[in-house]
């Protein structure tokens, strides 16, 4: 019998990674390509004059989502990453003075917003609790499985029972994440602060379907996690397991064409000219990009078409600054809050212009983890969020002018009015070098946006309906972006691949054999 055919999977990002774990354990042959030199996509690190800078994301919720992937191998994830839980989760600094951290244990939270604002108490645990049951919701009808839209999650004519009545009208549609937290926290800044959940999807609050509350439960009850060595901890023990379970790493090789046949993919081809049969495809990269770039088409067209209501999510400016001090005020996660977010979000996401007053985060993470920065200093990392890019934007232009903004509101709401003084290196990443770098959507950090009272939750699903064989995966398919969700996008391309196209023969007992060692 011959050896079966490879399963390609195209960028080496979270997701990519998830992909080809849970595949390789599950027997298949993989070979993953990244166009970069190192894998990991947005989860990369910077190493500069002593200090280490995560690139991308810093923020690790939900951990049980990555578990599963080591389970998946029979490994056990505790051995291979050290989480370290924070709490308080965030602190919050605003314009007029006030400092707000949100902690992880309900009641603590709640005693906290009674005493800012009478009412507030009560109303944060009743969101909370609408967050539990839209969470169980997503559980039931969203999560670990393919979903493109309302009639992926259920069917209707065979289970529609009274049960499963009350969850579908339990998801608030028609209603939005801004409008829900304010029916039940009054005070502006408290309001704020939770808003500021959406921003793990790059989406506006006011313009989010309220299902997205959910993302408050999903913090509250699984708290906020730091891996010891930083976020990049994270794919290295992915790349690690990968590399145990026979997951063939083609660092520095572009894919620039997914080849199809009689509507089923067929092979790859790479920027060397290089033609490679595969049995399917799961691509890591931009899901737009993809079918635009990738395959094109009749399959691009479809796809277009089926998406064309979908804008990309924010981009975002990113300074990396290495301090020769920390600031004892500050917590390992921080935001600075905009004075007027409603001007904010209008800015960023119906103008698509960069706020003249962004919300910064800032993560300072030497507290947590010494090893980032020379002894006494700080690895600082700050996010401020911008529009995706738009026609007629040179951000080599622009960047000098709004990091003099971002730095003016570090100094005046963070408490720092000395820190251009304590920087001893620094680096910057802009939309157009998160486009170039990523191969994102016009910038975009989060895939598509999440907008829509309907159906703004719903992404391009993880199995393609236009071409056979190819698979999504990451923060621009299902279920969307931030670190849990771009890993379970990952398991589920792979499970959905498993499913459609594995049958037992193959070879996949050479696969097992690989499990095998890794589990003992």
């Amino acid at each position: 019998m011959s050896a079966p055919l490879p399963v390609a999977v195209i960028g080496g990002g979270l997701a990519g990674l998830a992909s080809a774990c849970t595949l390789a354990a599950r027997g298949w042959p993989v070979t993953l390509f990244e166009k970069n030199g190192w894998f990991g996509g947005k989860a990369a690190v910077l190493e500069q004059d002593g200090f280490r800078f995560d690139m991308g994301p810093t923020i690790l919720t939900v951990p049980e989502v990555l578990r599963r992937v080591f389970d998946e191998a029979g490994v056990d994830m505790d051995e291979r990453l050290d989480l370290r839980r924070l709490d308080p989760q965030w602190r919050c600094f605003f314009e007029d003075g006030l400092v707000l951290d949100l902690e992880e244990n309900i009641e603590a939270m709640a005693a906290r917003l009674e005493a800012l604002s009478p009412g507030d108490g009560d109303g944060y645990r009743r969101l909370i609790e609408m967050s539990r049951g839209l969470h169980e919701v997503s559980e039931n009808f969203f999560f670990w499985k393919s979903v493109g839209g309302l009639r992926d999650t259920v069917d209707l004519r065979a289970n529609m029972d009274l049960s499963t009545l009350r969850q579908v009208l339990s998801l608030r549609m028609g209603s939005n994440v801004a409008r829900e937290i304010r029916r039940r926290v009054a005070d502006p800044r408290a309001s704020q602060m939770l808003d500021h959940m959406t921003q793990y999807v790059g989406s506006s609050p006011a313009l989010s379907p309220a299902v997205l509350c959910s993302i408050a439960h999903m913090q509250a009850q699984g708290g906020v996690w730091y891996p010891m060595g930083g976020t990049r901890a994270v794919p290295d023990a992915l790349i690690r397991l990968a590399g145990e379970l026979g997951v063939r790493l083609q660092a520095g090789v572009d894919v620039t064409r997914i080849v199809e046949r009689d509507g089923h993919v067929r092979a790859v081809e790479t920027a060397c000219g290089e033609q490679i049969k595969v049995s399917a495809v799961v691509s890591n990269m931009d899901s737009v990009r993809t079918m635009r770039e990738l395959v094109g088409g009749e399959p691009a067209a479809a796809f277009a078409r089926r998406w064309k209501r979908k804008r990309p999510a924010c981009s975002g400016v990113v300074l990396y600054l290495g301090l020769d001090r920390g600031y004892e005020h500050l917590l390992h996660h921080d935001f600075l809050f905009s004075h007027d977010p409603e001007q904010e979000f209008e800015d960023i996401y119906r103008a698509g212009i960069p706020a003249a007053d962004p919300t910064c985060y800032l993560a300072a993470p030497a507290r947590t983890d010494p090893s980032v920065a020379p002894p006494g200093g700080e690895a600082l990392y700050v996010l401020a969020h911008t529009p995706f890019i738009r026609r007629g934007q040179d951000w080599e232009k622009m960047f000098p002018a709004y990091r003099r903004t971002i730095l003016e509101k570090l100094k005046r709401c963070g408490g720092m009015p000395d820190i251009e003084d304590r920087i001893v290196t620094e680096a910057h990443l802009t939309p157009q070098d998160i486009h170039d770098r990523y191969r994102v959507l016009r910038g975009a950090i989060y895939g598509l946006a999440s907008h829509g009272a309907f159906t703004g939750a719903f992404k391009p699903a993880n199995r393609s309906r236009e071409l056979a064989g190819l698979y999504l995966a990451g923060g621009a398919a299902h279920p969307g972006p931030g670190m849990p969700m771009v890993l379970m996008s990952g398991w589920i391309a792979a499970d959905c691949l498993d499913r459609d196209l594995g049958d037992g023969s193959a070879a996949r007992a050479s696969g097992g054999a690989r499990c095998g060692v890794v589990r003992a």
